[in-house]
């Protein structure tokens, strides 16, 4: 499986993305440059989580107009698989490639601590390594991770099972209106979401902050594996 990670001004997580990646592959991933448009050879699309461009406008909304992001529709329309992680979940909403919005935290503050997702479904290259109702724990960091979304796509993602992951706690108990299992306030707790092909994953914690013991532990690897085995097979 070859692995690409996108780059962007801004961008400081890809270098923690790359480690997880290398860990599941056995060799390190491109980097691919914001203004570059090739993607022949690659298996997986990576968005990883920074403050693209600053930040202005909003959270990936430049981002989104850069040429990779031409190259990563394509991408996407032919049936590649994408993941993107914070700042890269917010791209790819700002890029239409994931339905909904990622807005200003509940408590209007910058979050940076672990919290509990609760695995939804497992059909998935991104979830298959979990069963439903599993529990892992990963840290965030984000100020804008407050996830929304119109009425209407709220009920086609929960009815066509494209809600990946939820936040919970450490028991998988989910309550949307509690600060202590959701903590940026996110719409009925919804902490990932996936694209109508089940290809392309959005999630803003970070699983690729626990791939090793040496991390404090391994509770993020499971969607890395799964991702090999999907596309290896």
């Amino acid at each position: 499986m070859k692995a690409a990670i996108v780059v962007f001004p801004g961008t400081n997580r890809e270098r923690d993305m790359a480690i997880a990646l290398r860990r599941v592959t056995g060799q390190a991933p491109r980097m691919i440059w914001h203004h570059e448009t090739d993607l022949i050879g690659i298996d997986l699309v990576v968005l990883p989580g920074g403050f693209s461009y600053g930040d202005y406008l909003r959270c990936g909304a430049m981002a989104a107009h850069s040429p990779i992001m031409g190259a990563v529709r394509d991408f996407a329309a032919k049936g590649g698989h994408i993941l993107g992680v914070c700042n890269g979940f917010q791209i790819l909403t700002e890029s239409n490639l994931l339905p909904g919005a990622l807005l200003r935290n509940a408590d209007l503050r910058f979050l940076s601590q672990d919290c509990h997702l609760r695995v939804e479904v497992e059909n998935t290259p991104f979830t298959r390594r979990w069963k439903k109702g599993d529990i892992f724990r990963t840290p965030l960091a984000h100020g804008d991770g407050n996830y929304t979304a119109d009425p209407a796509t709220l009920e086609l993602l929960e009815g066509e099972g494209r809600v990946a992951f939820r936040y919970a706690d450490a028991k998988g108990n989910v309550q949307a209106d509690d600060r202590a299992s959701n903590p940026n306030g996110s719409v009925n707790s919804i902490a990932g979401v996936l694209s109508e092909n089940k290809r392309i994953c959005g999630m803003m914690p970070h699983p690729e902050d626990l791939v090793d013991p040496l991390m404090g532990g391994e509770d993020g690897l499971p969607l890395f594996e799964g991702l090999v085995e999907a596309l290896v097979r």
